[in-house]
């Protein structure tokens, strides 16, 4: 539970594009396509735990808390243990970054140690970047440009062009499960002093948000399709309709009624992903 299995989609998504982009490039490596997936569920869970543990030390998950329960609050699991799952999630991640470092260079290094960092500065450390409204572009970041890019270079060994436009749609959709959790929590966050972006923007300015976020998820394959003139790049759109019914229940509802929309726009990514993904392979190939 502690793990979250709703929020995984967030670190395949980009890996799926990632390789899709090296594939069309004609550099794909199973190998490092499967250690880059790896690494990203790991640092995933990593980023689960510590939020599941430091949001509970800080005073964040309150009785009252609105979404599905946490394992440290609830009881279910001591502090202690889980971080002593933190620091394995960790320790078994850069494992698998030794590998992609042996096989792609320093840059692994590079990148991986940031987003190990990443993973626990969002809700731990002297400046948690969760509680300062920096949550967000951590997200656009690391589960957009960041893990897109990566997996395509330790294919290729460069980053190519379209990975870098690519990333756009996932870095969009995987920051728009981030809103949706932050609009949810909002009330609470803000009585315990976790400044999120939905903090500091408002429930209207929180939905704006996940509204350009999803514009932007889609803007971005219409734009490669007439730019490259290849319209299979515009296959995203057939989730289109699935985007638009989450944007207008994220806009209606509030508190606990938004839980069922933050698994919802992870299957909304992953499945926008894979379809992106498939469309990049094919038309680099075509």
């Amino acid at each position: 539970m502690a793990a979250r299995p709703a929020t995984l989609p967030a670190a395949i998504a980009p890996v799926a594009v990632g390789v899709a982009c090296a594939y069309a490039a004609g550099g794909f490596r199973a190998g490092p396509a499967a250690a880059a997936a790896a690494g990203a569920l790991l640092l995933q869970i990593a980023a689960n735990f510590a939020n599941d543990v430091f949001d509970y030390e800080k005073g964040a998950d309150r009785a009252d808390r609105l979404g599905p329960p946490r394992a440290v609050q609830s009881g279910l699991l001591s502090p202690a243990a889980m971080r002593r799952g933190l620091w394995v999630a960790l320790a078994a991640a850069l494992g698998v970054g030794i590998y992609l470092a042996a096989v792609a260079g320093w840059p692994v290094v590079a990148l991986g140690l940031a987003a190990i960092a990443a993973a626990v500065a969002y809700t731990g450390g002297p400046f948690p970047l969760g509680y300062h409204g920096l949550g967000d572009l951590m997200v656009l970041v690391f589960f957009g440009f960041a893990a897109v890019c990566g997996t395509a270079f330790v294919q290729t060994g460069a980053v190519p062009a379209a990975a870098v436009v690519a990333s756009i749609p996932v870095g969009a959709l995987a920051t728009a499960i981030l809103v949706v959790n932050n609009l949810r929590d909002r009330e609470g966050d803000a009585a315990s002093g976790k400044r999120t972006l939905a903090v500091r923007l408002g429930a209207r300015g929180a939905r704006i948000e996940y509204a350009a976020l999803l514009a932007a998820a889609y803007a971005v394959p219409i734009a490669s399709a007439l730019w490259s003139r290849a319209p299979i790049l515009a296959a995203p759109l057939l989730t289109a309709p699935w985007a638009l019914r989450l944007g207008g229940a994220v806009w209606r509802r509030d508190g606990a009624a938004l839980n069922p929309c933050l698994p919802a726009t992870a299957r909304l990514l992953l499945a926008s992903s894979l379809i992106w993904a498939a469309a990049i392979a094919f038309a680099g190939r075509a």
